[in-house]
């Protein structure tokens, strides 16, 4: 017995590697396909020329850059802050709201700002990510024949609709391919990188961090331009701190630093090799290094890869935009959870149309891979700098390290993204300034929700007037409406008192035997423990049949209201509640422009438009629809 146990634990720990290797490393791990091509592409507005001086110091930036920026940045220090297992900008996000109270308010409100602009640019990453790596696959058919050049942009268009068109079904199947696929991926690009490495072995050379060093200071005119592609080695870097909720820290650091890393390692030095030998394998670096009877098989991998790799990305927009909206930045969203099993599978039909349109919209307006890079490499840099800024602020209060300590690893870390904040600055009317578009557009949307929401609710509190003196006025007899059998449930926002409670009483003058007062709040974390999750007040009127409720859940969670409910026992509310006969009363609040000048004009009709968006708060709750009624008002903003 005892020898069996450490056996089944191994296996499962394998398992979870695998799994991670299936949906964390999918974008970085294809990376290889297109970034050594794209520094010394001949196009280029600052082409970097190919003599073997260059060749050493790019391959050898891209690997200190890999080591700087994804295992000592993200696998040795971010990961080692989560919330609550959570890992992400969104966590850091909310980590920093925590202290939003404090005597350091104002550092902690810019920096949650800057970390919405960094979540905003995620959101650019993930319309780019696949067009870019499923257009950098299909390229590969030009080193078999240049002829199927005019097909390459149909293809992808094909791939990329097909793949968002299964995103309803849910990667909780498919995933239990991804790993398999990608540890065969990974095998591949190692061997060729090998392979590779044979035709010239002075790429060894590329190891040592004197030629990434000689390389910026004797020829920065060139260096400093080719950082730009250079970044490319790390996107998907963020990937691997998002999705450490689902993996654990272990799993993932264990999957990059014994296979992943070394694979790409020798994919990018197997490349720079092959480049020194023949100058004019700059055309399909990656390509070229399989033989010609591997290369169909490669291209068909590669393709697979890419598929994954868009995948994560995706998957991790639903996740942005679900938690974003649970932490009051968007209207509340349809969001389907595709499996009962796995944690974390959820489909939100808006984002994943968006998506698909804005995906096809940069494979028919760049058509080329290279072209996209420009604009692929500002989103990456951008998230990657103020995901470290965030981390070294709430390592700074978590950790209590003093400030001096954790400069001495912030400062030159920061100094290596600003070099590559720089160099894409310098791509900007190439194609930089999208993601920056894309960012401000979501950013602009984003805080002018959360402000109007903020508007909205003070106004709609003075409506609605306290719940206590609402509950005290129903003890007046002379005030107390009739009595009518049954279960109501209200929904509620804080402690006022529902409209849709106060327009039943004022307007139809009853209420109902039991009420309970389900007053939802969303925590900053990513679950609730289910001992937390309902806490009921009588509101200090015994055997009344009024009860609140507070119900709390996780911004990562779905809000199934009445499971929640059924959590209550016949003890805290005051006698048993009905759920199976139980009507739910919603309020609805119609939007106005008004004349108060709380916003400007044009942020009050986006507000307003980004309203109509708003699920369904029926379906939202899980609320049976043929139980549930809707009474109005109107707000203006």
């Amino acid at each position: 017995m005892t020898s069996s146990r450490p056996a089944s634990r191994d296996v499962l720990r394998l398992a979870v590697v695998v799994g991670a290797l299936g949906v964390v490393f999918g974008d970085i791990g294809t990376s290889p396909i297109y970034t050594i091509q794209t520094v010394f592409n001949p196009d280029d507005p600052h082409p970097v020329p190919v003599t073997d001086a260059h060749v050493l110091g790019v391959v050898s930036l891209i690997l200190w850059s890999i080591t700087l920026i994804v295992t000592i940045t993200y696998v040795m220090l971010a990961m080692r802050v989560d919330h609550d297992g959570e890992g992400g900008i969104m966590a850091l996000i909310s980590l920093v709201r925590r202290w939003l109270g404090d005597g350091r308010r104002g550092a902690a409100v810019v920096l949650a700002g800057l970390g919405l602009f960094g979540a905003s640019l995620f959101l650019g990453d993930s319309m780019i990510t696949p067009a870019i790596s499923v257009l950098s696959a299909v390229e590969g058919v030009k080193t078999i024949e240049p002829g199927f050049e005019p097909w390459i942009v149909p293809v992808t268009a094909a791939i990329i609709v097909l793949l968002f068109s299964v995103q309803r079904h849910g990667t909780a199947v498919v995933g239990r391919f991804f790993g398999p696929v990608m540890i065969a991926w990974f095998a591949a690009i190692g061997a060729c990188g090998a392979w590779g490495i044979t035709k010239d072995v002075d790429i060894l050379k590329a190891v040592s961090p004197v030629y990434a060093i000689d390389f910026l200071a004797g020829s920065f005119h060139y260096a400093f331009f080719a950082l730009a592609a250079i970044v490319l080695a790390v996107t998907g870097a963020e990937a691997l701190y998002a999705d450490m909720g689902h993996f654990g820290r272990r799993p993932i650091a264990t999957g990059w630093l014994f296979l992943v890393f070394p694979a790409c390692a020798l994919s990018y030095m197997g490349q720079g090799a092959l480049i020194l030998e023949d100058p004019d394998n700059i055309s399909a670096p990656f390509f070229l290094l399989a033989p010609e009877w591997a290369r169909i098989p490669l291209i068909v991998l590669a393709t697979a890869a890419t598929v994954i790799a868009s995948q994560a990305v995706i998957t991790g927009a639903f996740s942005v935009t679900s938690q974003a909206a649970q932490l009051g930045y968007l209207p509340r969203l349809r969001i389907l959870h595709t499996s009962s099993s796995a944690r974390g599978q959820i489909y939100v039909p808006g984002i994943n149309w968006l998506l698909l349109i804005s995906v096809l919209t940069l494979v028919f307006a760049f058509r080329t891979s290279a072209a996209l890079a420009y604009a692929f490499g500002m989103a990456v840099t951008g998230t990657i700098t103020i995901t470290t800024i965030l981390f070294f602020y709430v390592a700074h209060r978590v950790w209590s390290t003093p400030t001096w300590v954790l400069a001495l690893a912030a400062v030159p870390l920061l100094a290596v993204d600003a070099l590559f904040i720089g160099a894409n600055l310098t791509k900007l009317v190439h194609g930089a300034w999208l993601p920056l578009a894309i960012a401000v557009t979501a950013f602009t949307v984003m805080t002018t929700w959360q402000r109007g929401r903020s508007l909205v609710t003070s106004r709609r509190e003075q409506m609605e007037g306290p719940l206590q003196d609402f509950v005290d006025d129903l003890d007046d007899e002379a005030k107390a409406p009739a009595v009518v059998p049954g279960t109501a449930i209200f929904l509620n926002r804080g402690t006022t008192t529902p409209l849709a409670l106060r327009a039943n009483v004022e307007r139809n003058h009853v209420r109902h035997e039991h009420v309970v007062i389900a007053t939802i709040e969303i925590e900053p974390v990513p679950r609730v423990d289910p001992a937390d999750r309902v806490q009921a007040d009588s509101l200090g009127h015994e055997q009344d049949g009024i009860t609140r409720v507070i119900v709390r859940f996780g911004y990562a969670e779905h809000a199934d209201v009445p499971a929640a409910l059924a959590l209550l026992s016949p003890e805290q509310t005051e006698g048993p509640v009905d759920l199976e006969d139980a009507t739910y009363f919603l309020s609805r609040i119609e939007l106005r422009v008004g004349s108060d000048e709380t916003m400007a004009t044009w942020r009050k009709r986006l507000f307003i438009a980004t309203s109509h968006v708003t699920a369904d708060a029926a379906d939202h709750f899980s609320l049976p629809r043929d139980r549930v009624v809707v009474l109005g008002s109107h707000v203006d903003v």
